[in-house]
């Protein structure tokens, strides 16, 4: 009987592992399942560019995956039940259970009200390819109105500051005003915020620093201080969470739901379920915990499959890199930043700024894009056979 590797998600961290997977071992020994919901590879790095009216590639996974064995589910994913090896799936033919033997959770993050209310059900986010087109439809509307509209962006982490340069620069007829909750560009370097202020005031952009949001209604927002903003559309940056289904699943998980991990990205309760990507709570070189991003995910995704192919074939595990260098920045098509970190994910002093940054972080995206639609590209062609099951046990702990 084959060996069932089912991989949950198809985003930068799964669409990956389940290719080179694929590349890697051999077809007569194992059955790649991926389970994902939307039919596309989504490039989550560029919705905001989605939402401000920007076309962006969206290679249909089942082209990804041709030519590779992989069976690919469209499916959401219900539940997870590791003492039984099962995950349950929805779909329009009503779902079912598929069994594994290995799983690659990777089912990764999405946009969080953090109990403020009305965010549900009046903000819009870019966590999403469904929620960013919903927003682009609104912001589409407003274009078609007298004397457009206001657009509030809420949150001043890295989605935030590109969400509402996007918007501002591609709709100048808009007014945009973002909100932050403490200075703007806190975890930059001086002279990177200095660069940031200088493109929100040449985008015009209306910046709220040290501004608490208590309540999103239909057309304002309610401030911690008192102060009453309108505004047409509101976008929710200011919190991201994980899935609730590895908690409900009895996997041992993080207060905040992401899987505790090892070294590997095994999960430390459950051996034959990985993680990686934002689902995965994965403690880096510096001592600290990676952070939820898409450089985390292709280093949490390169461990996981070193990990799985190293275990089924009974060869050592390679440690591979789990660092994080720094934040790219986009502030629209032509600016951006690029902050360095050290060691402890402090910003260096020094930074690059403007055209070159905004070079580097489009062939940052067009990079992702191409690994992530040619995922077996480049790697040995030699497809490893299963071990024995008393090899594999010898090798479950063997990390070179």
């Amino acid at each position: 009987m084959k060996h069932r590797i089912v991989v949950l998600g198809a985003g930068y961290a799964g669409a990956f592992v389940a290719g080179t997977l694929a590349r890697r071992l051999s077809p007569a020994d194992t059955e790649i399942t991926v389970v994902n919901a939307e039919p596309d590879f989504v490039q989550r790095l560029r919705l905001h560019q989605l939402a401000a009216g920007q076309e962006i590639e969206a290679p249909l996974l089942a082209e990804v995956f041709a030519g590779t064995a992989i069976r690919l589910r469209r499916a959401h994913v219900t539940a997870v039940c590791p003492e039984r090896q099962i995950v349950a799936v929805a779909d329009a033919d009503g779902g079912g259970d598929l069994g594994y033997d290995t799983l690659l959770y990777a089912l990764g993050s999405h946009g969080a009200g953090n109990g403020v209310p009305g965010v549900a059900e009046h903000a819009f986010d870019v966590a999403a390819r469904p929620s960013a087109l919903r927003l682009r439809e609104r912001l589409d509307s407003l274009r078609k109105r007298d004397g457009g509209g206001s657009v509030l962006v809420v949150g001043d982490g890295l989605t935030g500051i590109e969400t509402a340069t996007e918007i501002a620069e591609s709709r100048p007829g808009l007014s945009v005003t973002l909100i932050a909750r403490a200075e703007l560009g806190a975890r930059l370097s001086a002279g990177a915020r200095g660069h940031l202020r200088q493109a929100c005031d040449r985008l015009g952009i209306t910046v709220l620093e040290h501004t608490g949001v208590e309540a999103v209604e239909a057309t304002r927002v309610l401030c911690a201080d008192g102060a009453v903003l309108a505004s047409d559309a509101t976008v929710w940056t200011a919190g991201f969470a994980v899935s609730p289904i590895a908690a409900a699943s009895g996997l041992e998980v993080t207060e905040n739901g992401r899987i505790v991990v090892d070294r590997t990205m095994r999960s430390v309760s459950h051996p034959n379920v990985y993680a990686a990507g934002d689902s995965a709570y994965a403690i880096g070189d510096n001592g600290q915990p990676l952070p939820m991003s898409c450089a985390s995910a292709g280093y949490t995704g390169i461990q996981a499959t070193a990990a799985i192919v190293g275990r089924l074939t009974g060869r050592k595990i390679a440690n591979t890199r789990l660092e994080y260098l720094g934040n790219h920045i986009s502030l629209g098509r032509r600016d951006g930043i690029l902050q360095m970190v050290d060691h402890e994910g402090q910003a260096k002093p020094k930074y690059i700024g403007g055209r070159k940054a905004a070079r580097i972080k489009a062939g940052i995206l067009r990079t992702s894009l191409w690994a992530n639609s040619h995922p077996t590209f480049g790697l040995p062609r030699r497809k490893h056979r299963l071990a024995a099951a008393s090899d594999v046990a010898c090798a479950g702990d063997a990390v070179a």
